[in-house]
């Protein structure tokens, strides 16, 4: 059976001492679990947010932090891709790891695993911080709070692969986040009150279902996060491609 395409523990290896290596990478790691908890707890010490002011689901409430730590996630997928990029990385990775398809899975499964468990970490954070805000009727015994808690470091995950795929397509990071920020901070939130229509499957907007106990749209929990992992498919199926054909 042929298994050249199929990531090896060398190449993972490779890829794992790769990202813990750069300041840049490893500092957008840092920041999605700095970025969603932190905000969480400063939003609750300050009574900043509280219930009805981001709807009537305290539960999408006590994850308040997600809408910041996003952003660093999608700055951690970029920067991870980018550092191929310049100076002749490319090459360099393509003489350790000569089959494009074994490098870019390895890439993307040290990524994404890496961005899991830091966004899970940030999740389960940002809930027990999310229990303090005044008035919100959270706690362990919500519905939905265990879903909610897998999903942010699901959702936070899947926003670093779309930006890596992108940024694998576009090879470059800047160009990448001068992209995806204006989505995610302008038009998401223009749009974030509308109720159904074309702009809840925007994949931050779908993604986020699975942080919410009401019903939101036509999308549900998981059908939401589906639609957001298919997005980051779309983006690294892209982006294989474009690692596979061009030149390094």
């Amino acid at each position: 059976m042929h298994r050249t395409a199929l990531p090896t523990r060398p190449a993972l290896h490779a890829e794992w001492i790769k990202m813990r290596s750069l300041r840049g990478t490893v500092g957008a790691l840092t920041s999605i679990f700095v970025a969603t908890a932190g905000i969480q707890a400063l939003s609750a010490a300050a009574g900043t947010v509280d219930d009805g002011s981001l709807g009537e689901d305290p539960l999408f409430a006590a994850f308040f932090g997600i809408n910041f730590g996003q952003i660093a996630a999608v700055a951690f997928g970029a920067s991870s891709f980018a550092a191929e990029f310049h100076n002749g990385g490319l090459r360099v990775s393509l003489a350790s790891v000569p089959n494009r398809t074994r490098f870019y899975l390895s890439k993307v499964a040290v990524l994404a695993a890496a961005a899991f468990v830091v966004g899970l970490a940030a999740g389960l954070a940002s809930f027990t911080a999310g229990q303090a805000l005044g008035g919100a009727s959270t706690g362990w015994g919500t519905s939905g709070a265990g879903r909610a808690i897998v999903g942010s470091g699901l959702y936070l995950m899947l926003m670093a692969l779309f930006a890596a795929g992108l940024t694998a397509v576009l090879r470059s990071g800047t160009l990448v986040l001068g992209l995806l920020i204006p989505l995610i901070l302008v038009v998401s939130f223009v749009v974030g009150g509308l109720v159904g229509g074309p702009a809840q499957y925007l994949p931050d907007r779908a993604g986020q279902m699975v942080l919410r106990s009401v019903e939101h749209g036509s999308l549900g929990p998981w059908t939401g996060l589906g639609v957001c992992a298919l997005w980051a498919l779309a983006a690294l199926a892209a982006g294989w491609l474009a690692v596979h054909r061009r030149d390094a």
